[in-house]
């Protein structure tokens, strides 16, 4: 094995070589304009309106950011972009993103969707994953009633059950087809259900390979030890332990609410001490391989490339089949082709959905960005730089 590792993340004619010129002027314009935050704030307003209000607005959504971070509307139309990025070496998680209505029968109605996307997954290797949320079949305040320790009725213990009993049903599916099931995070004030589901789900199908992974968001202070006592409690239990890890996703939500009620701040302190746990964690996870699986979730490019370097000096296969690295579709490709075309396992989050419900997702996608200090200066001098290397 060579000693160096010859991995870029600057190589920006690797990164978009799936781009048309087209494709990449669509980007430099959305990117422009996602980086203004009034503009954000405005459409995360006006947009939900649009569509109660019934005006036209789906054919610009569509053409616009639904495209750029959108897989489609239906499962084929995202069957057919996972084949597109499959070309370049890179995978995808499926991920069914409408924003669950609350209500049983739209809970039961979403439990096919995804064991249709599990049976179509199943037996390719470009589709290794399949995503799914708690809250898309559970109402929330029950499962803050759950987290709070209180007691439930004898009808919210049935409610419970059948949240169970749909999560139970998709698990044992992804078993059964040998697709990865991530479980994403929620807010911390609902998320020990949610941890409790993953954990059984785990202790049920995770015997002889990781098939179902917990998210484990690590921009709140707890979270590292939380990952050190799952792995316990997995390798005491003699069940793997699949670990997703991301920084998180509800920052703002988190502080205020916190502020609001009167208890402390789940959340870090600073950003860097969410990016060193989040880094104790790869090398936590890299060092216990036979008995875990890790998802590194993240578009920090520091955090990339320190799991591709401890993988390479300790002389890992960049391909191990308990190593998968993945970014969000129509964002940080500089990351996600490069890592693909230097033989890394890495797969883009690829959400989709009718327009129309996929539209808190893409609010909450641009609302991040904005948040995200640097993040769309990067995004937008990569895609530039490529513009200018192609002489558009």
């Amino acid at each position: 094995m060579e000693k160096q590792l010859s991995l870029s993340f600057e190589n920006t004619a690797i990164a978009f070589e799936h781009m048309s010129n087209r494709a990449l002027k669509r980007a430099n314009f959305l990117f422009s304009n996602i980086g203004k935050p009034w503009l954000v704030k405005l459409g995360a307003i006006a947009t939900p309106i649009a569509f109660k209000l019934r005006l036209p607005v789906k054919g610009i959504i569509k053409s616009t950011i639904f495209n750029q971070f959108c897989g489609g509307e239906t499962l084929d139309e995202a069957v057919r972009a996972a084949e597109e990025l499959g070309k370049f070496g890179v995978g995808v998680v499926l991920d069914y993103s409408v924003e669950a209505v609350e209500g049983e029968e739209n809970y039961d109605n979403a439990v096919p969707e995804f064991l249709r996307a599990i049976q179509y997954a199943a037996g390719k290797p470009h589709i290794p994953f399949i995503a799914i949320k708690v809250t898309g079949f559970a109402r929330f305040s029950l499962l803050e009633k759950i987290h709070a320790g209180e007691t439930l009725s004898p009808e919210e213990q049935a409610e419970f059950k059948r949240v169970h009993d749909r999560i139970h049903t998709i698990s044992s599916a992804a078993a059964k087809g040998k697709v990865g099931l991530l479980i994403d995070a929620e807010e911390s004030w609902v998320q020990q259900p949610v941890d409790d589901l993953a954990d059984e789900m785990m202790g049920l199908f995770n015997k002889e390979q990781v098939i179902v992974y917990n998210t484990f968001q690590l921009y709140r202070h707890d979270r590292l030890e939380f990952l050190e006592t799952s792995f316990d409690k997995a390798k005491a239990a003699g069940y793997l332990l699949g670990a997703k890890l991301v920084r998180g996703a509800y920052m703002e939500k988190e502080r205020k609410r916190a502020e609001e009620e009167g208890y402390p701040s789940p959340i870090q302190p600073s950003k860097e001490a969410a990016d060193q746990d989040y880094d104790t964690a790869v090398r936590f996870c890299l060092d216990r391989l036979n008995d875990l699986g890790l998802f590194i979730g993240t578009h920090n490019e520091d955090s990339c490339m320190l799991a591709a370097e401890l993988l390479h000096e300790k002389g890992i296969a960049h391909n191990h089949p308990r190593v998968s690295f993945s970014q969000l579709y129509g964002m940080s490709d500089n990351i996600t082709f490069n890592l693909a075309h230097a033989g890394y396992r890495v797969s883009k989050y690829l959400p989709y959905g009718p327009v129309k419900d996929v539209v808190p997702y893409l609010i909450r996608r641009a609302q991040e960005n904005t948040s995200i200090a640097g993040s769309m200066g990067r995004e937008l001098g990569l895609i530039r730089s490529e513009m200018q290397r192609r002489k558009m």
